[in-house]
């Protein structure tokens, strides 16, 4: 059942208010937040201030929303204003924005109480969640291995029951892998259908904002609440349709299900056995199973890395040491300050992508790597085209492994640069995509699968995926952290 509806009906019921609900999850907060490190920031002045607001209206007779009363969590790379936002950098400690994130504006409007700012990798860089100043989430399902990234801390927050639900961002798969990880739902929407304005960018052309929630239900009433047209927002669109939540029910029978085998190649062989046998399920319950290739696949992760750093290195320009954040003690003029905060605000893997971007869009290499991978983009997104000429949604792995021990992807950057191959050209292409739990490797850790739909059909995939939830409910475990409702 979702986790959402069941809050709001005890809140209505009056089986709980919501100061005590509020309490319930701070004070679960203080004790499990030192192992997991899920949270940097603990908001619960603000939190008890929307919930009381809550009550009152309750105890008036009034109506609430569905999301009003419910607590959560932002990503701390979302613009919270008069909260301390950092993206888990030190180049941004202390910074506090004077706006909100035109998501959090949207929620806050819905009477959502907040119950803090969660980990990240520094400035959305890493799929591990260990590049964050503040050191790494953990996994819920087991603390020595990582939440992943970039949004390790919401998805350790939700899969550990310390929120609900809460928002992230996905650049290259920073909202499905963390998901898939630590065993719970994240969606990816279209490219525009959510406004990116207040999220600190990484790559402005890849960054899409969008929930991670416990259930597929959830993660519709979520998408619905924040995917509007956003005038300050240039590239934003907002959702097409009806609310997906309307269709969320609907029968799967006929649907034709894709397989790339290019998704399928170099992944473990339990990750690819978990998915294989979610396929069984979809045609036990009426799908078909249509096979094809998407040779240009192979180029996804060069691609990416080549526009994502590209981009980074313009975007990250901005962080000087004069206008806000962090700025360096001892210097020599002008230039020599900015690049000591540069030099020391800065962690080793965003250093490492500003200078990969820096030098593909320099002079001589421009037409090599930035104008070629720009090409390339533009076949992928034409394959991904054809294959919806042929099939409904592709289904594939979410990542070709289950989560890592904590300190692998510090000894090994580059190895850990492939745990995205198969979540990067949904970011490519602007597409929507969705992760839901499949299954458990040997040793207990979780599974995941993404269904990737066309642009703006989330309501297709979250169809299918809430679908394949109710027939498979044994691979939505809980947790033994967190509050039990």
């Amino acid at each position: 059942m979702s986790e959402i509806k069941k809050i709001h009906d005890m809140l209505v019921s009056k089986q709980i208010s919501c100061k005590e609900l509020t309490e319930k999850y701070l004070t679960e907060i203080e004790n499990s937040n030192k192992e997991l490190n899920a949270y940097v920031t603990v908001t619960p002045d603000e939190a008890l201030a929307q919930a009381k607001r809550v009550d009152e209206k309750l105890s008036a007779g009034q109506e609430i929303g569905l999301l009003e009363g419910v607590p959560m969590t932002l990503k701390d790379n979302l613009s919270t204003k008069g909260i301390e936002t950092t993206c888990c950098s030190k180049i941004l400690t202390g910074y506090k924005p004077i706006y909100n994130a035109t998501v959090w504006d949207k929620l806050q409007s819905d009477g959502a109480v907040l119950l803090g700012k969660t980990n990240m990798d520094e400035f959305a860089m890493g799929s591990s969640c260990e590049t964050s100043y503040f050191g790494g989430a953990t996994n819920p399902f087991n603390t020595k291995h990582c939440a992943g990234g970039s949004s390790g801390g919401v998805a350790s927050a939700v899969g550990a029951n310390i929120a609900p639900y809460g928002l992230g961002s996905d650049t290259g798969g920073s909202i499905r892998q963390p998901a898939s990880f630590c065993g719970i739902v994240g969606l990816k929407p279209t490219y525009g259908a959510v406004s990116r304005y207040g999220l600190i960018a990484y790559a402005s052309s890849l960054d899409q904002i969008g929930p991670i929630t416990k259930t597929v239900e959830d993660a519709s009433i979520v998408f619905d609440a924040v995917s509007d047209y956003d005038p300050k927002d240039s590239t934003s669109q907002g959702r097409k349709g009806e609310p997906t939540y309307n269709s969320i029910n609907n029968d799967i029978k006929g649907m034709r299900i894709g397989i790339a085998g290019e998704y399928l190649e170099g992944v473990r062989d339990d990750v690819k056995e978990a998915v294989l046998s979610a396929v069984k399920v979809y045609e036990s319950l009426g799908a078909e199973v249509v096979y094809f290739d998407m040779p240009s696949l192979k180029y996804a992760l060069p691609v990416y890395y080549i526009i994502a750093c590209a981009e980074a290195s313009s975007n990250l320009g901005r962080y000087d040491g004069i206008r806000y954040g962090f700025k360096a003690e001892h210097y020599n003029g002008t230039h020599d300050m900015m690049c000591r905060t540069r030099s020391e605000g800065f962690g080793d893997e965003v250093k490492r992508r500003i200078l990969l971007g820096t030098y593909v869009l320099s002079a001589g290499y421009y037409d090599a790597y930035y104008k070629k991978a720009q090409n390339l983009r533009g076949a992928i997104v034409k394959a991904f085209d054809e294959a919806f000429s042929k099939c409904d949604f592709v289904l594939a792995p979410t990542v070709p492994m289950t989560a890592f021990e904590m300190g692998h992807a510090v000894s090994d950057p580059v190895e850990t640069y492939l745990t995205d191959i198969c979540t990067v050209p949904v970011n490519i292409a602007g597409l929507p995509a969705v992760s839901v739990p499949c299954g458990f490797n040997a040793k207990g850790m979780p599974i995941g699968m993404q269904l990737i739909g066309n642009r703006f059909e989330e309501a297709k995939i979250l169809n299918a995926a809430n679908a394949y939830e109710k027939a498979a409910p044994e691979n939505f475990k809980e947790t033994k952290w967190g509050v039990k409702l």
